[in-house]
């Protein structure tokens, strides 16, 4: 415990002299108590996005409380302690003690973490929490991040995504095929099997591009998110459901030596603060979508669902795919099977104890 101590009084020296001193440093705390712990936590979302970034927000708000002020995490907007894509980096170096992210964000580092997060034709929220907290989910997400010196908890998540934004009806397969589609992640060579024409813009670029006519679609996030930008001004066609995204998983991603220093009421605290912010993104992500959906009515955005045929056309591409990636890297193989195992077990029990 001593050393634990010791680590944690050397990074806050550390922090103090790069002028990030925490304010309880002058407290004067009872005999044989722990000293109080202040994180500069990174953020690849802005504290704005609903969930998001909220979600990062309030996992901040709930530690200090249960914490009675005593661990404090402060919460960085993107850019602030560096750019997005460096952070993977930062917190493996401890440069940064923790960064609020999302599985997938880190697929050029490791092709498994995108399992962990959004997966194409992936579990709901419900779901994807049985697999992280009771179906070995977290232990393989330990022993992935354990390679980079990073300790991560899965600590909320999203609802699901929109299917995408189409300036045209698209009722068939054939009509899929050809469109110029923006779209990022795993669902990028989902449709390029099918034989989209996908392309990768960065978010400020979506709409400009579809303004002009170069883009003929553009999957971008949650209606709650979408709701905010002019979509509906050149694209009035938004397709359900997001079968690339059912659910966003986010997570703290923490440097090693961060968490070892921590004394065993401090770890459990966070892995509260985590499972509060997971009930709080369950129960609050779908009620967000409901007025959004509304404003879009309002504005004559038409909502529509994919066809059988279509969504059965990019799920079976989504299995190539799979299987492709398991064949690239062992990783991946070992992560996607036992999602599958544990989805086929879940599955059996879903369709008899639930109402279709």
């Amino acid at each position: 415990m001593a050393a634990k101590r010791a680590v944690r009084r050397g990074f806050a020296a550390l922090a103090a002299a790069a002028g990030l001193a925490w304010s309880g440093a002058t407290t004067t705390l009872p005999a044989g108590a722990a000293e109080p712990v202040h994180w500069q936590m990174a953020s690849v979302f802005p504290s704005e996005l609903p969930q998001l970034g909220t979600l990062g927000v309030d996992l901040a708000r709930t530690l200090d409380r249960i914490s009675a002020g005593r661990f404090r995490v402060t919460f960085h907007e993107p850019g602030t302690l560096g750019p997005p894509g460096t952070l993977f980096d930062a917190v493996s170096r401890g440069a940064v003690d923790a960064v609020w992210s999302t599985p997938g964000y880190w697929y050029g580092r490791e092709k498994a973490l995108p399992l962990f997060g959004s997966a194409p034709f992936g579990p709901d929220a419900a779901e994807y929490g049985a697999w992280i907290f009771q179906g070995g989910g977290q232990k393989l997400l330990d022993r992935i991040y354990a390679r980079h010196n990073i300790k991560p908890l899965i600590c909320g998540v999203g609802a699901p995504e929109g299917g995408g934004w189409f300036r045209n009806e698209v009722n068939s397969l054939e009509q899929l095929r050809g469109l110029r589609i923006r779209i990022l992640g795993l669902g990028t060579r989902v449709l390029d099997k099918v034989g989209v024409a996908t392309q990768l813009l960065a978010g400020a670029d979506v709409l400009p591009a579809l303004e002009r006519g170069t883009l003929d679609a553009a999957e971008y996030s949650m209606p709650v998110i979408d709701e905010r930008l002019p979509f509906h001004r050149s694209a009035r066609y938004y397709y359900f459901p997001g079968w690339q995204q059912q659910a966003t998983l986010f997570e703290i991603l923490i440097n090693r030596e961060r968490w070892t220093a921590l004394d065993r009421a401090e770890r459990a605290q966070i892995e509260v603060a985590c499972g509060e912010n997971f009930r709080r993104g369950m129960t609050e992500g779908d009620l967000m979508q409901i007025g959004a959906l509304k404003a879009l009515r309002e504005r004559g955005v038409e909502l529509r669902r994919w066809s059988p045929e279509i969504l059965a056309a990019l799920k079976a591409a989504w299995m190539e795919v799979a299987a492709e990636l398991a064949a690239e890297d062992p990783t991946f193989k070992e992560t996607w099977e036992a999602l599958r195992a544990f989805r086929a077990d879940y599955g059996a029990w879903k369709r008899l104890g639930y109402i279709n």
